[in-house]
């Protein structure tokens, strides 16, 4: 069942848990989530970052868009960190049902012009628009875009955003960052940040970053008001881990015998996260 993100989140708000967002750049991992989604009877958001679009190419939105139809829960396409009106509206064009304007490294100011330019447009075509406010960080090479160091949002700013852009989720930099934490770091998200953003505003509120931070703070974020948390490094790390393994054996080289171990290995993870955000068994809200 494919919707948008304004729909799939208004369940979750009302009903206090948070959906993931798996960012997708293979049909592999695409089946992935969308199983791990079905057998958990879990919504789900399948986020396609700009990079990772210009990797699979829009025949692959296709696909994803008839696999959305076809599932017996509630699927989002989402656009991740779209950067500039022509991606934007690009995802759009190809049937995304949520897309992203992230502009939060530019003064207030601009990154408020640019969202509010964005949801006039996608409104007028049922497509959610997601907006940031203050920076996500950035662990290592292999993660999303991000900023070196974290910018914490200002609760102050949150509201006055909000009514001026009319954005229907907005993503807060409460101190994570892409990528996986290196041993010795310990993340540690900004509760208290959250608990004042969350009192000044009645949106759906967004968790980037979210591999790697500790269960419990996660779970009380959800407590707290998020209701969307990307994940990207810790399924895809699981998924080529067992890649790795599986190639120990040289005489393997059909996709069919490599991957679906790979497969399982993501929906562990994926499973574990539905668990952790009280997912699971909430596509029976929809």
């Amino acid at each position: 069942m494919l919707i948008n993100m304004k729909d799939l989140l208004a369940v979750a708000r009302a009903n206090k848990f948070a959906v993931p967002a798996y960012n997708i750049s293979s049909n592999m991992l695409l089946s992935g989530a969308i199983e791990a989604a079905e057998e958990a009877r879990a919504p789900v958001i399948i986020a396609i970052h700009p990079d990772e679009l210009a990797f699979v190419g829009t025949a692959f939105v296709k696909m994803a868009l008839e696999l959305a139809h076809e599932a017996t829960v509630p699927v989002v396409i989402h656009l991740d960190h779209g950067s500039s009106l022509e991606q934007v509206m690009g995802a759009i064009r190809a049937g995304f049902t949520s897309v992203m304007m992230d502009k939060s490294m530019l003064p207030l100011e601009d990154n408020i012009a640019a969202c509010k330019e964005i949801t006039a447009l996608a409104h007028a075509v049922n497509v959610s628009v997601e907006g940031e406010l203050g920076t996500i960080g950035e662990l290592d090479e292999e993660a999303e875009a991000g900023a070196d160091e974290v910018v914490f949002v200002e609760p102050d700013q949150v509201k006055m955003f909000v009514d001026a852009t009319d954005v229907d989720t907005l993503a807060v930099a409460i101190g994570t960052s892409h990528g996986l934490y290196p041993k010795d770091m310990k993340p540690e998200i900004r509760l208290d940040l959250l608990r004042d953003i969350s009192e000044k505003v009645e949106i759906p509120l967004v968790l980037h970053g979210g591999s790697g931070n500790p269960d419990a703070e996660i779970a009380q974020a959800v407590a707290l008001g998020i209701c969307k948390i990307n994940i990207s490094a810790d399924m895809k790390n699981a998924f080529y881990q067992k890649a790795r393994e599986v190639l120990q054996n040289p005489i393997l080289r059909e996709p069919s015998s490599i991957y679906p171990a790979c497969i399982e290995a993501m929906k562990v993870v994926c499973r574990q996260k539905f668990d952790l955000f009280s997912t699971t068994g909430k596509a029976a809200l929809y």
